[in-house]
């Protein structure tokens, strides 16, 4: 099982389109950094006028933290696309490179192959959220310094004591790289439909296009659909910068996540096991 794994994640490795996920983000996160340099400040000052009427800050709330946060919800909307990049081409690209009656007719099950590309496509997943974590962490901190967070939420605003933010950030970061994996898993299943990467790229982001606008329309039909679209609970990361964290919410946040992402993996194994390599 390892040499398979191992065997299956330096063919993702190698492919070009792989490292396309890695290069938008080491681009677009200085050039984000760069435009928080000039107005950053004002920024924070213009968020928080209202407390400062009834407390004294002593120090800046713009720092790395700050801008780290800024930059994970400014960009993880586009995230989804990044890892469909790879997703999306996990089945599709064997038919496409003509390598599926090789793959699956040399001894290892249907079962474990399968099994093998899900777990690449996780560790895809995470080594690119974990990526975009550390670098933009990194980053921010060396250009603009530590110190608390300041956030808004949907009660209020919140400041997070600098102690708490290390864990905190390696939380969010675990939980958007498993709602990510139910991209993946999306990805996987259109993706074992066809012969061709483009379609699932395409159709799955189709698709988290159409639930997000579902999600997000004001009317009391779509409110009552929204608990059955997946996009409903990838922001669930967010909740790791509540205080107090509501655990019990996160919880049932990733119970949902998880059943979105059997659902979609059962489906593309379903289609996957009964796949007619002759013709």
């Amino acid at each position: 099982m390892i040499t398979l794994v191992r065997y299956e994640l330096t063919k993702t490795y190698r492919k070009l389109r792989t490292y396309i996920g890695f290069g938008l983000i080491a681009v677009l996160i200085p050039l984000a950094y760069w435009g928080f340099s000039a107005a950053g400040d004002d920024m924070v000052r213009g968020m928080s006028r209202g407390l400062q009427q009834n407390f004294l800050f002593v120090g800046s709330l713009f720092n790395g933290w700050f801008v780290s946060n800024m930059v994970m919800n400014a960009l993880f909307v586009h995230v989804p696309f990044l890892i469909l990049l790879v997703a999306g081409d996990i089945f599709a690209g064997e038919a496409t490179s003509g390598t599926y009656r090789i793959l699956l007719t040399r001894p290892p099950s249907r079962t474990r192959i399968f099994s093998v590309k899900a777990l690449s496509a996780a560790i895809y997943t995470y080594s690119l959220v974990f990526f975009l974590g550390a670098f933009s962490i990194t980053l921010g901190l060396i250009l603009f310094g530590h110190g608390d967070m300041f956030t808004m939420r949907d009660d209020g605003i919140a400041i997070i004591a600098r102690g708490e933010l290390w864990w905190r950030f390696l939380f969010a970061y675990l939980l958007a790289g498993g709602a990510m994996c139910v991209v993946a898993a999306l990805g996987m299943l259109f993706s074992s439909f066809v012969e061709n990467a483009v379609g699932p790229i395409v159709g799955s982001f189709a698709v988290i296009i159409l639930f997000l606008i579902l999600g997000n329309l004001p009317f009391d039909f779509f409110e009552s659909i929204r608990p059955f679209l997946f996009t409903t609970y990838t922001d669930v990361w967010r909740k790791a910068f509540s205080d107090p964290i509501d655990l019990l919410s996160i919880g049932k946040d990733v119970l949902a996540l998880s059943a979105f992402f059997l659902l979609f993996l059962g489906a593309a194994w379903a289609i996957f096991s009964r796949k007619d390599i002759l013709s």
